[in-house]
C-alpha cells in the first residue's frame, strides 16, 4: 500500500501532470465564463423579442404600417432588460410607463415588494406622476415587461446639467 502511495506522489509532482490540471482547471472556468455570457445575451434577446412582440399590448394600438427601423435582433439594438431610466409618461397602476434614455417606452409593473424611493424617503407608488424622472431596476418577463424591485425617483439631469443661468433648479 506504501509503494502505491508513492506512486501516486510521484505522478502528481511531475511537472507534466501539474500543467494538465491546471489546464483543464483554466479550460473550466473558461466554459463557466462563456455559458454565464450565453445565458445573459439568452435574457437580453428573448426580452427584446418578447418587448416587440407585445408592444401593442402594452402601450395601446399601433398606427397600421409603422415599423421599428433599426431596432431588433438583427440590428443589435436590443432594449435594456433590466431596468430604465428615464421620465414617467404614464401611471396607471400598478403599472408606469417610462420613455428610456434610447426613446423606447418600457412597461413597469410595481408589486408588493418593490422599493419606491425619493433621495433617502421611502414612498407610495402613488406618488408617482407623469414627468417625474426615476431610475428603474428589476427583471424582464415573458411580456416585455419590467417587474420593479428598485425604484428611485431622482431630479431630472437635464435641469442640472443644461442650466445655462447658473442657478440651481429650485432657483437659488
Amino acid at each position: 500500500m506504501k509503494k502505491i502511495s508513492e506512486e501516486i506522489k510521484k505522478v502528481f509532482e511531475s511537472k507534466i501532470v501539474v500543467g494538465v490540471l491546471i489546464g483543464i482547471g483554466a479550460l473550466l472556468v473558461l466554459l463557466v465564463v462563456f455559458a454565464a455570457g450565453m445565458n445573459l445575451g439568452f435574457r437580453r434577446a428573448s426580452f427584446g423579442d418578447a418587448w416587440q412582440r407585445n408592444y401593442e399590448r402594452n402601450f395601446g394600438a399601433m398606427q397600421r404600417g409603422r415599423l421599428f427601423p433599426g431596432f431588433g435582433p438583427e440590428s443589435g439594438n436590443l432594449p435594456n432588460a433590466y431596468g430604465a431610466t428615464g421620465k414617467i409618461v404614464k401611471v396607471s397602476l400598478p403599472v408606469i410607463i417610462v420613455e428610456d434614455k434610447d426613446n423606447t417606452e418600457k412597461t413597469v409593473l410595481i408589486g408588493n415588494g418593490t422599493d419606491i424611493r425619493e433621495r433617502r424617503e421611502n414612498i407610495s407608488s402613488s406618488n408617482l406622476k407623469t414627468g417625474d424622472f426615476v431610475v428603474v431596476i428589476g427583471n424582464p418577463n415573458q411580456n416585455g415587461q419590467i417587474a420593479a424591485s428598485l425604484i428611485r425617483v431622482m431630479p431630472d439631469p437635464n435641469l442640472i446639467f443644461n442650466n445655462s443661468s447658473g442657478t440651481t433648479p429650485s432657483g437659488n
